[in-house]
């Protein structure tokens, strides 16, 4: 379920806002001090009622932070980011995207999803199962719906603007050599300026001819933690952060678990119950590299990676802040 949907029905100006944001801590202050200016954490969404104390400063509801969350969320000095799930099942218009970036600071940016029509082979509003999509990798349908007004909305506070490719047997695409061949052409397509990235859910289509695409495009890998696809170790030895033209990484789901098993398990989000403390190294390492290259970082991390993305946010940039300080001395 898209919870995102009722973003813009605020409270009228000059009321008092139903949500603020939690006052961080002192020492979350301070690690934000010690953090790169170029590494941006955040999560893959805002509307989580029990983020309480640790996001927001009361308890409301799912849908009054789909309305009012955002503002308080972009308030936590660690959170400079977040994804924006709603674009990947309808396109928002200008106007849409223009005021998510009043509702946050100048230093700060949007993970973005592009439109499901432009990456699904098949069409996914169809009744029939096996409609081909007309849409798929249409850079045209791109320019107009998705980067145009995402350009024009957002300015300087764009991220980047991700095309999400979910599981699919590589022949129906015609093979993995056919959709490589086939994403270069869309992606060479694109406007210019904007940074994007491709994030893959299916190993067969992970191929040094997928990392060539990348290179020759100036495409971001999008470096994810999901089941369905090839380990982040297999993924960091095949496209390295400092050759990226930024890092891009969503740390999206617990090894060994299906989304509603894992969301049953962690609901309401506010603790970790699963540490996977060798991702957390993994992408540590990652930021590392990517940010001695002067390559900016955009980490993205869901509820469901081990329990509460906050928090986990939190341990990471804990870890990157120690390892930057060791390094200096």
């Amino acid at each position: 379920m898209d919870t995102q949907l009722g973003l813009f029905d605020h409270a009228p100006a000059g009321l008092p806002r139903p949500v603020e944001g939690a006052a961080p801590t002192a020492d979350h202050r301070e690690l934000a001090r010690r953090l790169p200016s170029g590494l941006r954490l955040g999560t893959s969404s805002w509307t989580f009622p029990g983020w309480v104390g640790l996001v927001y400063d009361r308890s409301v509801s799912q849908s009054v932070l789909a309305s009012d969350g955002l503002a308080a969320y972009a308030t936590h000095p660690l959170l400079r980011t977040v994804g924006l799930d709603r674009t990947y099942y309808r396109p928002i218009t200008q106007q849409d995207f223009r005021e998510l970036a009043d509702a946050v600071p100048d230093d700060f940016r949007f993970l973005l999803k592009a439109d499901r029509l432009l990456t699904s082979p098949l069409d996914p509003h169809s009744s029939s199962v096996r409609e081909p999509n007309r849409l798929f990798m249409d850079a045209g349908y791109a320019a107009e719906t998705v980067v145009g007004p995402m350009v024009e909305g957002l300015g300087a506070k764009a991220g980047p603007l991700l095309f999400q490719f979910s599981p699919m047997p590589p022949n129906l695409v015609g093979g993995a050599s056919v959709f490589i061949e086939r994403l270069h052409r869309f992606l060479d397509a694109l406007p210019k300026g904007p940074l994007y990235a491709v994030e893959l859910r299916t190993p067969g289509l992970f191929t040094r001819e997928y990392a060539q695409v990348m290179t020759d495009t100036v495409t971001a890998h999008c470096f994810n933690v999901h089941p369905s696809m090839t380990s982040l170790h297999k993924q960091l030895s095949l496209l390295q952060p400092y050759q990226q033209p930024a890092l891009v990484v969503r740390w999206m789901l617990h090894s060994g678990f299906a989304y509603e098993a894992a969301k049953d398990r962690y609901e309401p989000f506010d603790r970790l119950v699963d540490e996977d403390s060798d991702t957390r190294e993994q992408i540590t390492r990652a930021i590392l590299d990517a940010l001695l290259a002067e390559r900016s970082a955009f980490v993205i991390v869901n509820n469901k990676a081990e329990g509460s993305a906050p928090l986990s946010v939190f341990r990471l940039a804990e870890r990157v802040a120690s390892w930057k300080g060791g390094a200096s001395e």
